[in-house]
This record gives C-alpha cells, sequence and structure tokens, in this order.
C-alpha cells in the first residue's frame, strides 16, 4: 500500500515541487551562435572598405593663338571690319602710275620738293623722326604735338596727282602730306590719322614711289581687352611702286596702320598722302 502511495507522488509530478504547483520552466538554451562567439548575422558578410579619392583637376583654359597677319596683294575693295563707328574699308590700285611715268616722277618728286626732319619732345626727350616730311596746302596740320605750317605753293606734278586721284576716286583733296623713307631705317610707328582737323571718317588716298615697302594694319581692341593688341587682326599690304591705297569709312577710327623698320637694305621711297583738312572750330591750331 505505501509502495503504491510512493508512485502515484512520482506520477502525479509532486516528486521535487510543492503539492499542485507547476514545475518551473526550463531556461533557455543558449544560440549556438552566441555560444560559439560569432557575429550577428548582419556583419557575416564583411563590407568591403571603400574610400573616396578626392583629385584636383586644374580648369581648363582657352587656348588663345595670336592670329596671322593676313597679306593684301591684290587689286580690289576690302571691307575690313564692320561696327557701331561704320564700315572700314581699303581700296588698293597696284600700277595706278604705269612703271614708265612712276620712273620719271620718282626722280623728279625727290629733287623738287622741300624735304625736312622734324623733331619730336616726348617726356622732356627730344627725337628726330625716321623719315623726312613736307607740307602742301592752305591750312596747316598738326600731329604728334607739331604743325606743319601752310604752305600752297603746291608743285606742277602733285597738283596733276591730286587731280587724277580725284577724278579716280570722286574725292575732292586740299591737303598733302609727303614722306620720305630714306632707307630700311626709316619707319613710322603706328597710328591713326584721326586728328579733329581730318573730320569724321576722313578719305586718306596714299601714292607710293620708289622701293616696295609693308605698310602693316592692325584692329584696334575692344574695351574688355583693355588695350592689348596681341589677338587683334593684322593685315600686311606690300605698296610698290606706282600703287594707290585709298582708306575710307571707319579705318581711322577702327584701325591703326605703320611702315616698320626692315631688316634688309632698301632703297629710297616716296609717300604721297591725299587728304581733306578742316578749319579748328575755334580757329585756334594746337
Amino acid at each position: 500500500m505505501a509502495e503504491r502511495r510512493r508512485r502515484a507522488r512520482v506520477q502525479g509530478g509532486w516528486a521535487g515541487t510543492p503539492a499542485g504547483r507547476p514545475a518551473a520552466p526550463k531556461a533557455p538554451v543558449a544560440s549556438s551562435l552566441a555560444l560559439a562567439g560569432a557575429r550577428p548575422a548582419w556583419r557575416q558578410k564583411e563590407q568591403p572598405h571603400t574610400q573616396k579619392q578626392f583629385v584636383f583637376e586644374k580648369p581648363s583654359e582657352v587656348e588663345r593663338r595670336v592670329p596671322e597677319a593676313g597679306v593684301i596683294d591684290k587689286p580690289g575693295v576690302y571691307e575690313l571690319s564692320k561696327g557701331p563707328t561704320g564700315i572700314s574699308r581699303i581700296h588698293l590700285i597696284p600700277g595706278f602710275i604705269d612703271s614708265e611715268q612712276a620712273d620719271w616722277m620718282f626722280e623728279q618728286l625727290l629733287q623738287d620738293i622741300p624735304w625736312g626732319q622734324r623733331t619730336h619732345v616726348r617726356q622732356e626727350i627730344s627725337f628726330e623722326e625716321p623719315r623726312l616730311t613736307s607740307w602742301y596746302g592752305e591750312l596747316p596740320y598738326t600731329y604728334s604735338r607739331i604743325t606743319m605750317q601752310p604752305n600752297p605753293n603746291w608743285h606742277p606734278l602733285l597738283t596733276m596727282l591730286k587731280e587724277r586721284i580725284e577724278e579716280f576716286t570722286g574725292y575732292t583733296f586740299n591737303s598733302l602730306l609727303c614722306n620720305l623713307y630714306r632707307n630700311e631705317k626709316d619707319s613710322v610707328d603706328w597710328h591713326s590719322d584721326n586728328e579733329p582737323s581730318l573730320g569724321r571718317n576722313p578719305v586718306i588716298a596714299s601714292l607710293s614711289f620708289g622701293a616696295t615697302r609693308t605698310f602693316e594694319m592692325r584692329k584696334k581692341p575692344s574695351p574688355e581687352e583693355d588695350g592689348d593688341y596681341t589677338y587683334v587682326e593684322r593685315l600686311r599690304i606690300p605698296l610698290d611702286h606706282g600703287s594707290l591705297l585709298v582708306m575710307e569709312g571707319a579705318t581711322q577710327e577702327d584701325w591703326q596702320h605703320r611702315v616698320p623698320k626692315e631688316y634688309h637694305s632698301r632703297d629710297e621711297r616716296i609717300n604721297l598722302t591725299f587728304r581733306i583738312i578742316y578749319p579748328e572750330p575755334d580757329g585756334v591750331w594746337k
């Protein structure tokens, strides 16, 4: 009987626990991952180590090339530029005076014109012009602070040439600046014929005799260039014996010109520049 009761208590769950109470739940078994010291699933895969590299790149600059000078050596009318001031135009006529006539005209002008050399003063330093000049006209002409006095006594050959050019161009001229380049060392620097006495958009007719010299032109830079002539358009015009070059429109306003010194030996050259001179508004010549 006693043995039967003992078995009943064991089967009823009383063994080791207070009577009527359920057995305490077993402690949860630790995860095998935790026991093994493994990382959580989201860290199991090794993440690639990326490092962003910063490379300095110098901003690309637009390369500006100095333009090559164009060459005008064929007869014709050339429109150089067009802007707010108007159209700049030149007319080149090689052989305007045929070679045989040009020969004796050159010799007579070389001998008869009263050539003289002017002296300039710049920053209290005086220097002589690298060429000889002479002036014809009933009015004086002032350029580079030098005034050339009136000279109404035109040489007959100069009068004849003026009339021939007037008939060809349709313009009337009342003045003439003569230039004598004695050799390759004589020259005239960059300038524009834009003195007030020449009026607006002056017409200049340039007739050449003797050795061929290069007449160079360059366009004046835009205001944004701040006076830098490095990248402006340039032209080279060989003016030979008997050639005529007419500059008109806005050429003097928008372009400069010069006759540079040369490295090779050059004989004498005479250049006649016919123009129209107007009296100064206040009657005072400066």
